[in-house]
């Protein structure tokens, strides 16, 4: 499912106007991704479903909160649903799985979490142009898993790989977009810099 903005944006005003009906239509677009997501996670399918309804019922009381300007509603939503989980594992005093769970490793590999969330980062700009960099077949699978909620086995069943492939793919392109990240964070640490001089 590739949505825009555009499109989530009338859902997401009624949403925001109390029309319980929308909610119902996020679930229907979202439930799953976010379901899978939070599986991922917590590894407990009662859980993620709970984890699932507190997603959505946080995305009711919040809604307002997502600027479409930034880009597509799914990378926000599934934000939550990782705080949401990983919050739900502290509380029960587990630790997240970050071998089952690619969005973290993403986010690991990508670094300083202050750089995740700038609002550079959020609109999704300078990742955009880094994932155009790579070949296409990595740069598919990072934007299926990371953007789209796609799990390892979904992937390989949607493009038809062996999984060992998909998986082969996902960490060679996170491992060219982690050294491509890291000189274009230096790059911006160093134009910083002069302009302070």
């Amino acid at each position: 499912m590739n949505r825009t903005s555009e499109q989530d944006n009338p859902l997401m005003k009624r949403i925001i106007a109390r029309d319980a009906d929308a909610l119902t239509d996020l679930y229907d677009l979202y439930g799953d991704a976010a379901y899978s997501l939070a599986l991922r996670i917590v590894n407990n399918n009662a859980t993620a479903e709970e984890i699932t309804q507190d997603v959505f019922l946080k995305v009711w009381h919040t809604a307002e909160q997502w600027n479409p300007e930034r880009g597509p509603l799914l990378p926000w939503l599934l934000g939550i649903t990782r705080f949401t989980a990983i919050d739900r594992l502290r509380k029960e005093n587990r630790r997240p799985d970050v071998t089952l769970t690619p969005i973290d490793d993403f986010e690991m590999i990508l670094g300083n979490r202050a750089l995740v969330d700038d609002p550079d980062w959020q609109d999704r700009r300078a990742l955009k142009k880094l994932l155009t960099q790579l070949p296409h077949e990595q740069a598919q699978v990072i934007e299926m898993a990371f953007f789209r909620g796609y799990t390892h086995t979904d992937l390989a069943a949607t493009l038809d790989l062996p999984l060992g492939t998909v998986k082969t793919r996902l960490r060679l392109g996170l491992q060219k977009l982690k050294s491509m990240w890291l000189l274009t964070v230096e790059s911006n640490i160093g134009i910083r810099s002069s302009d302070s001089l």
